[in-house]
């Protein structure tokens, strides 16, 4: 990989360094922080009481997103920081297993993957959220840590790290929501899961296509 990093003309960078920036944590925490606040100064207004549950409901789900990604980035940068692992581009001169800790320099700050670390995240929050889709947020979380790879900032392992990090904080930030009672509900040796279904459709447009 390092090699390769170092040595081999690149087709895919291109597509890799656009597809990459999805997996940024910046528009996913401002995204969902507007949606919780806008959501959340909604439910003051006088409504019926199943519109208003529904809009505290969309504050309780921004608010598990937002905490999914921010603290599992935060944490991941905070990792790469310590453990100072040597980048692929800088192979030639240290190797696969090359380590600086706190050089605190973006050559030395590959492992784990943070791009991939939001990506685990969010889209294992998506995957606890909207279980039916739970295989096509797999792949997309895959194929956005690998992006890393191919554009050769991140080793595999790097990137497999960020990934399962992300997942997992998801995975502990739904049965810490769960504690509480908001949101999901948890039974031992199974997946969170929502205490009420999340609808891509309304009601009404699933019964007209009826």
């Amino acid at each position: 990989m390092g090699a390769y990093a170092t040595h081999t003309p690149n087709v895919l960078f291109p597509i890799g360094e656009k597809v990459t920036d999805f997996a940024r944590s910046g528009w996913i925490l401002v995204v969902a922080g507007v949606l919780f606040l806008g959501a959340f100064f909604y439910a003051r207004r006088p409504m019926p009481h199943r519109k208003r549950f529904q809009v505290i409901y969309t504050t309780h789900i921004a608010a598990y997103v937002f905490l999914s990604v921010a603290i599992s980035s935060l944490i991941a940068n905070i990792l790469k920081i310590a453990v100072g692992r040597a980048r692929p581009t800088q192979y030639e001169e240290w190797g696969t297993f090359g380590f600086s800790p706190f050089h605190a320099e973006f050559n030395f700050e590959s492992f784990p993957s943070g791009h991939s670390t939001v990506a685990g995240a969010f889209m294992a929050a998506l995957a606890l959220l909207l279980p039916r889709y739970r295989f096509f947020f797999l792949i997309a979380g895959l194929w956005l840590g690998m992006a890393r790879v191919i554009i050769g900032v991140h080793y595999p392992s790097d990137v497999v790290a960020g990934l399962a990090f992300g997942a997992w904080t998801s995975f502990v930030m739904a049965i810490v929501f769960s504690r509480y009672g908001l949101l999901f509900r948890f039974v031992p040796g199974r997946l969170p899961g929502l205490r009420r279904p999340l609808r891509l459709r309304s009601p009404q447009i699933a019964q007209h296509r009826r």
